[in-house]
């Protein structure tokens, strides 16, 4: 005898195994128990939806057997798949939250790194600078490529430290230097002095 028993299960489409148990009861009654299974499920809610049971004679099972299995399969099937599915996405989510942790760690690290390398060569520039030497001071100021956020404080130390050392060419006044030794055009008019009055003398 030909049935289309299984094209019709396979037509409900449904995720997992279907587990169809047949018992014999009183008055040529029977019962009919099923659940679906989904082993690709990790979510054990899953174990809290029931049973499905049908009980009737074998002509009322036959005659209602798929209307009533339908939509309670394909419910609890897609329910599954998208408590699946869902832990899926918590895992997604859990792993990029822990990936975008990693990387604002790694950016604060490099960040304390880099902040203490250039206080520890600020330290040194401060260092030669109390001890009056101004020109090592400036070359140990390290450049502005090196550390960008410090950038504007790094030009106005350099600044700072070259004008204490290098020579205003334009606004310096100049200062004359003084003589003590007499020129010698004095010379020469104290010796005529002294000769005439050693001629008024002689008179």
């Amino acid at each position: 005898m030909e049935t289309n028993f299984f094209q019709q299960i396979a037509d409900l489409n449904i995720t997992g195994n279907l587990v169809l148990t047949v018992a014999k009861g009183a008055d040529n009654n029977y019962l009919v128990s099923m659940i679906l299974e989904n082993e690709q499920c990790g979510d054990n809610a899953k174990h809290l939806i029931p049973r499905l049971n049908l009980r009737g004679t074998a002509q009322e099972i036959d005659g209602g057997f798929f209307d009533e299995i339908s939509k309670p399969l394909q419910t609890a099937s897609g329910l599954m798949v998208n408590m699946e599915a869902y832990l899926k996405q918590v895992e997604e989510a859990k792993k990029h939250s822990a990936m975008e942790k990693d990387k604002a760690d790694k950016v604060k690290k490099e960040k304390e790194e880099k902040d203490k390398k250039f206080n520890e060569a600020m330290k040194k520039v401060d260092e030669l600078e109390k001890e009056g030497k101004y020109r090592e001071a400036w070359v140990k100021v390290p450049a502005p490529e090196q550390f960008p956020a410090q950038a504007d404080e790094i030009r106005k130390r350099k600044t700072s430290l070259s004008s204490k050392f290098a020579p205003d060419l334009f606004g310096a006044p100049v200062t004359a230097t003084k003589t003590t030794e007499p020129s010698e055009e004095n010379n020469l008019f104290d010796e005529r002095s002294n000769d005439q009055e050693d001629g008024s003398e002689t008179e």
